[in-house]
């Protein structure tokens, strides 16, 4: 596999989060984000960590521009921290939080980096939480004036933009299972959040386009090939409900304009739906977006049974208590996530079905594994190289079927804070030891540096 097994202009990227990355938590004017103080709750992240420091980019990120220069990447796709733009999610935007990012985006583009920007990777300002977050309307409108005060300030070195990442994450994970910040547990409730989350989407898209005319906007979803894990009518079923709640729970609203009314139904929320997500949110949500980002882990395998779903915790996916995720035998990363290339072949291939020629991303792939430094300093991390290899494959595929992927962004660049796992989970391609803060490529990076010059990539 090389460069040039992909089409002309296939952007090849890497990509990070705010809080993940950044540290820097009490300076400059920042305020508090919902991480912050989720992180401080006893048991809610694995190693007892928080992301106060994390790879100090906020002080670090000529280190890791240069880096990302290089490994030879097209782009870049980081997030901007709502609570360093505005404190408490409202108000005039706090000028050190833009010319942090201005300075980012600048030097990126000065070694011809594309930047692409995230306006809302999770850290929701933990003022607007204490109001109700996402659960509470208003959030979409505060979020629309926080996009609208960033694409003003930064509309003229950020093309390339994404309102959300992730919104399942933040629905289920933050207001069902409460394993992510807020750490709320509202079982079917969390849908309302969802709906509020893709209400903002609209309203920022709306922003955007008012504010940078000529913007590349879009969103991104994780999405999942779902499949049963037997011929039965209850495991097809099973694989409806989880496909329903992971995938076009979200595809739907935001591509055909409407919510799925079996996962409505499912949920439980069909009345509340019906009252509160009216035909103008609709309209709103659905308003055409440049292209569909779409992060891609692994596939879920379903089927019917009496035991939990263990695949999210089971709280993540409210109606569908009475399914379970079945392993296939596949290897499996160090997170648990069996590895099938071809399911990424898989969602692009639904979301292509329901917006036939939309420009698609994968906005997100990557793999944890538990690396070892060596005595000689080196990182040596073949199985993450033929993972990486083996998606690329997966996207030269999705392409020579047809399919309308322009790029494809690597997770991570750089070890991170890994949400609730702290950081005891490393995905990035260049090692990072927290204590010193060094930056090392691993044998993954020469590999990814090796492709992106189209030259034979190293031996794995």
């Amino acid at each position: 596999m090389q460069r040039s097994d992909l089409p002309d202009g296939f952007v090849v990227g890497s990509a990070t989060a705010s809080y993940q990355i950044e540290g820097a938590t009490h300076e400059d004017g920042r305020g508090e984000s919902i991480w912050d103080a989720f992180a401080r709750v006893p048991g809610a992240i694995a190693d007892g960590s928080t992301g106060d420091v994390a790879d100090d980019h906020y002080h670090r990120w000529p280190e890791d521009v240069a880096l990302m220069s290089d490994l030879g990447l097209d782009a870049y796709r980081f997030s901007i921290a709502w609570p360093r733009i505005q404190a408490d999610g409202t108000g005039p935007a706090n000028r050190a939080g833009l010319d942090f990012y201005r300075r980012l985006a600048e030097s990126l583009r000065e070694r011809g980096i594309t930047p692409w920007a995230t306006l809302y990777h999770w850290d929701l300002p933990q003022a607007l939480e204490n109001r109700g977050g996402w659960l509470d309307r208003d959030t979409a409108m505060r979020f629309a004036d926080y996009a609208a005060l960033v694409a003003e300030e930064l509309g003229d070195v950020v093309t390339d933009w994404i309102t959300l990442n992730e919104p399942w994450c933040s629905a289920f994970l933050g207001y069902a299972s409460g394993h992510h910040a807020p750490g709320r547990t509202l079982g079917s409730r969390s849908a309302h959040a969802a709906h509020h989350l893709l209400l903002g989407h609209g309203h920022a898209l709306e922003a955007l386009r008012a504010t940078v005319p000529s913007a590349n906007v879009g969103t991104t979803l994780n999405l999942y090939s779902v499949q049963p894990a037997g011929d039965s009518e209850a495991d097809a079923d099973a694989a409806r409900r989880i496909d329903g709640l992971s995938n076009r729970f979200f595809l739907d609203p935001v591509l055909k304009g409407a919510y799925p009314a079996d996962v409505l139904e499912d949920l439980g929320e069909t009345q509340w739906f019906a009252e509160n997500a009216t035909d103008d949110d609709l309209k709103r949500i659905s308003a055409p977006i440049d292209f569909l980002g779409i992060n891609y882990y692994s596939r879920h395998t379903v089927a019917s049974g009496s035991n939990p779903a263990t695949g999210g915790p089971a709280s993540a996916y409210p109606g569908s208590e009475h399914v379970r995720f079945v392993k296939t035998g596949a290897p499996v990363t160090q997170m648990g996530w069996e590895i099938h290339p071809d399911g990424m072949v898989d969602v692009l291939r639904q979301a292509n079905a329901l917006a036939p020629g939309l420009p698609l991303y994968i906005t997100e792939n990557g793999a944890a594994y538990p690396d070892r430094v060596g005595a000689d300093g080196e990182i040596d991390d073949p199985q993450r190289a033929e993972y990486l290899e083996a998606h690329f494959e997966a996207a030269r595929d999705a392409v020579a079927e047809g399919l309308p992927l322009q790029g494809y962004f690597i997770w991570s660049l750089i070890d991170n804070w890994e949400w609730a796992w702290g950081y005891s989970r490393r995905f990035g391609i260049v090692h990072v030891d927290y204590t010193t803060q060094k930056r090392t490529p691993k044998r993954s990076a020469r590999w990814v540096a090796d492709f992106l010059r189209d030259a034979v990539p190293a031996s794995r």
